[in-house]
């Protein structure tokens, strides 16, 4: 049998389908809803773990540096203190005041070499306490972090477990529905539906007004919503208009809701007024 093309489709039967679909997908926003804001909180866990991983990596090579720096400090006072030694026996075989001064000043210079390495490895040493302080802290924060993931993945877990199956049998239908719907229209319902606060892409009429914004709608316009003969939305939200009966929904009518209200009302009334009436006889 040859697929039935959804350009063919009269607009009532569009109209059907595409209710059909909103319902299937305010199923799957219910089941998603079940998981409240456990998937935000998982992602928001994931990017501060990542972040301070980072943190943590950048702090280790701080420190390896820093290490690094003072190793080459120490090689450097090492090389000082050898040439200071050798100055130092020159300084034994000099022939005048000339070279006298020559390595004296050499010695002194090296000597302050030696004073600034000491300088700076200890610096060195000061910042790397620091960061290992920072490091343990970062490290102490992740570990908290990881626990806590864990925690909000295992609860995750278990509620899309329960809500798998169903999910999946929806997500098949839509797409069943989907197939069923013209390109074009099937575009402006998701557009409308991602707009819409709720999620409503298409509404029935309740109480003479539109079901999503709830804004009046012109006895006109509902008359051509019950003839199902083209699309139409409202003028205030943009959401589609569907007749009630044409979705399957009952709708009691407004007139009978306010009689039935108005006899329940006379009739405590009534009831109300012949107690009063009997109750001085029951005294005489």
């Amino acid at each position: 049998m040859a697929k039935k093309d959804p350009m063919d489709m009269p607009v009532e039967e569009r109209l059907k389908v595409l209710y059909q679909l909103q319902t299937t997908l305010s199923g799957i926003d219910e089941k998603r809803a079940l998981r409240g804001e456990l998937p935000l909180e998982v992602q928001d866990l994931e990017d501060e773990i990542e972040g301070l991983t980072t943190r943590v990596e950048k702090i280790q090579t701080d420190i390896k540096e820093y290490e690094t720096a003072i190793n080459q400090k120490k090689g450097e006072i090492e090389t000082a203190k050898a040439s200071v030694e050798r100055y130092k026996t020159q300084l034994n075989d000099v022939k005048n005041n000339r070279e006298y001064d020559t390595l004296s000043k050499e010695i002194e210079f090296q000597s302050l070499e030696i004073e600034l390495c000491n300088k700076k490895i200890k610096e060195a040493q000061v910042r790397i306490e620091e960061k290992k302080e920072e490091l343990a802290k970062n490290q102490e924060v992740i570990q908290d972090r990881q626990q806590a993931l864990e925690l909000k993945k295992s609860e995750l877990d278990e509620i899309m477990d329960e809500t798998r199956a169903e999910e999946d049998k929806l997500k098949a239908k839509v797409k069943e529905l989907e197939a069923k719907i013209e390109p074009r229209l099937l575009t402006s319902f998701k557009r409308i539906r991602k707009n819409a606060r709720n999620g409503l892409g298409i509404v029935y009429v309740q109480r003479d007004a539109c079901g999503g914004c709830f804004n009046k709608i012109p006895p006109q316009r509902q008359l051509d919503i019950k003839m199902h003969k083209k699309i139409i939305v409202c003028e205030y939200c943009g959401r589609i208009m569907i007749d009630p009966e044409l979705a399957g929904v009952k709708i009691t009518p407004t007139g009978v809701e306010e009689k039935k209200t108005r006899k329940r009302a006379i009739r405590k009334s009534t009831k109300k007024a012949a107690e009063e009436s009997q109750a001085p006889e029951a005294e005489a």
